[in-house]
């Protein structure tokens, strides 16, 4: 039976399986996204979450505990410098992993994880959506229709001179 035994094991030992983390972890605080399958980003979020919680509240201890897990001093400074200022008002939810489909030799289903205030283009996206657009005025569609012809003049001026061009090449023969 397994009874209370909730976390994913990916398929190794405990020693294996922390260290792993660990350096996904470390990989996802400097890089800030990374690609990995499916099933380990999932195990990663439940492991770096607590994490950047923890590095909120910038103390000794909080860095202590952090450091029992990460073993890693650039990261540290990374994750309570730039990452916890970031994070700093959000309640949680400081990753996102966005599904890219399978990968081409063994089809494990492959993603990105990413932390989610490090994604400008996201942050983009989300301030377009945002702004609301009036209905054009009909005077706007006035001045809209004779723009629309004056490139097609244009066009009509160009091609006289087109034609013109290979008659002067046929009387130079």
């Amino acid at each position: 039976m397994r009874h209370n035994k909730k976390f994913n094991h990916l398929g190794r030992t405990a020693s294996h399986r922390s260290a792993m983390l660990a350096n996904m972890a470390i990989s996802l605080i400097e890089h800030k996204r990374i690609t990995t399958t499916v099933a380990k980003a999932k195990a990663l979020k439940k492991y770096v979450e607590p994490l950047i919680t923890k590095a909120k509240d910038d103390s000794t201890n909080s860095r202590r505990v952090v450091f029992s897990y990460l073993q890693n001093k650039e990261a540290i400074k990374r994750l309570f410098g730039e990452v916890a200022q970031k994070v700093g008002d959000r309640p949680g939810g400081y990753t996102r992993i966005i599904k890219l489909g399978t990968r081409q030799g063994d089809a494990a289903q492959v993603c990105f994880i990413e932390l989610v205030d490090f994604d400008e283009a996201m942050a983009k996206d989300t301030k377009k959506k945002a702004t609301r657009r009036s209905r054009r005025s009909s005077g706007a569609k006035a001045e809209a229709a004779p723009a629309a012809e004056t490139p097609a003049e244009e066009a009509k001026a160009e091609a006289p001179a087109e034609e013109a061009a290979p008659a002067e090449e046929a009387k130079a023969e």
